[in-house]
């Protein structure tokens, strides 16, 4: 099973008419866990040849979220408490990378996921524990998703 996950218009990470963002599509592969292939442009380099580590933390941050996104009947919609990322080796500009997220354990209103980065070759690049909080049910109520362009775009 691998079915598209959600987009927005103007989250850096998933918005797809975000002119800055880095327009990344994520992929469910079963139940908690989502995937994504991408290639990091060099416009979000830190040193030369190597993505900044606040993108790479960025990256990784939206993967954790996404493992517990569509694991129930509803869109789940989580703030991150707490994000460990290692480092593990540079993480290079305009080269093919798999990026994984998977839920660790859901324990109601508070959840773990983890997710990394790797290169072609499966060579671990970065990786992150993440600490996830229901986002309160009042924000929700307020929230106008198709006014946020959430939803599965047609890939182009």
């Amino acid at each position: 099973m691998k079915s598209p996950q959600p987009n927005s218009r103007h989250c850096f990470v998933c918005g797809l008419q975000n002119p800055i963002g880095l327009h990344l599509r994520f992929y469910q592969t079963r139940a908690g866990e989502i995937e994504a292939n991408f290639q990091v442009p060099e416009i979000y380099q830190g040193y030369p040849g190597i993505v900044h580590g606040g993108v790479v933390a960025a990256m990784l941050d939206e993967l954790a979220g996404r493992a517990l996104m569509s694991d129930g009947p509803a869109t789940r919609f989580m703030f991150t408490a707490r994000l460990n990322v290692r480092y593990r080796k540079n993480v290079p500009v305009e080269q093919p990378l798999k990026l994984v997220g998977r839920m660790e354990e859901d324990r109601g209103r508070t959840a773990t996921a983890v997710s990394a980065i790797y290169d072609e070759q499966g060579t671990l690049l970065a990786e992150a524990e993440a600490l996830l909080v229901d986002i309160p049910e009042s924000m929700l109520e307020e929230a106008d998703l198709e006014a946020l362009g959430w939803k599965v775009y047609p890939e182009e």
